[in-house]
């Protein structure tokens, strides 16, 4: 597993739009889908990434604490199956699954999206506010598979609360460690 780092896209750009197939419910979901109406979380992740495995619980958890906050959440793969297929839509479908996800699980077969994003690594988090303006992008917390820290959420937590309330967020943001995208050649 490639160690790689967020790139941390400019505080302020606008949510590049999509449409991409859910591998949960098979329907094609667009940004305005998964809007929410005080904040938008966008997850790039994959099923065989063990930064993302490490997280998955507390990745449910926190799309169910937020909930009934008008947050929306969705999680993006855009990993080639080819050489990775257990990334694979139908796997995906598995996962979200048995892991219950609560959130759309879209799969971005041509990797336009995360070029878009200027997504780098699974897990790479981004939080939007109302206006789908970026105001985080980083570490779901400091917590990573070996290094015995508790998962906590604390700086995605920190993120929507503050996008929530309408605050920026002017403290550093760490940009998030994981796998690197697996591109396509």
């Amino acid at each position: 597993m490639a160690r790689t780092e967020s790139n941390m896209l400019p505080l302020g750009t606008k949510a590049p739009n999509f449409e991409l197939p859910d591998s949960i419910s098979g329907r094609k979901l667009k940004l305005s889908d998964v809007y929410g109406e005080k904040a938008t979380v966008i997850m790039f992740i994959c099923n065989h990434c063990p930064y993302v495995n490490h997280l998955n619980k507390e990745i449910v958890k926190l799309a169910k604490d937020y909930a009934a906050s008008d947050v929306g959440f969705v999680a993006i793969s855009s990993n080639d199956i080819e050489k990775y297929p257990e990334d694979a839509p139908d796997k995906m479908k598995v996962q979200a699954e048995q892991l219950g996800y609560s959130f759309p699980y879209l799969y971005d077969q041509t990797q336009e999206v995360a070029k878009a994003y200027d997504a780098a690594c699974t897990p790479d988090f981004y939080v939007f506010d109302r206006n789908l303006e970026l105001m985080y992008r980083g570490q779901f917390d400091d917590s990573r598979p070996g290094n015995s820290m508790p998962i906590t959420g604390r700086d995605i937590r920190t993120a929507i609360d503050a996008t929530i309330m309408g605050k920026r967020i002017y403290k550093e943001q760490k940009p998030s460690i994981g796998c690197n995208i697996k591109w396509k050649e």
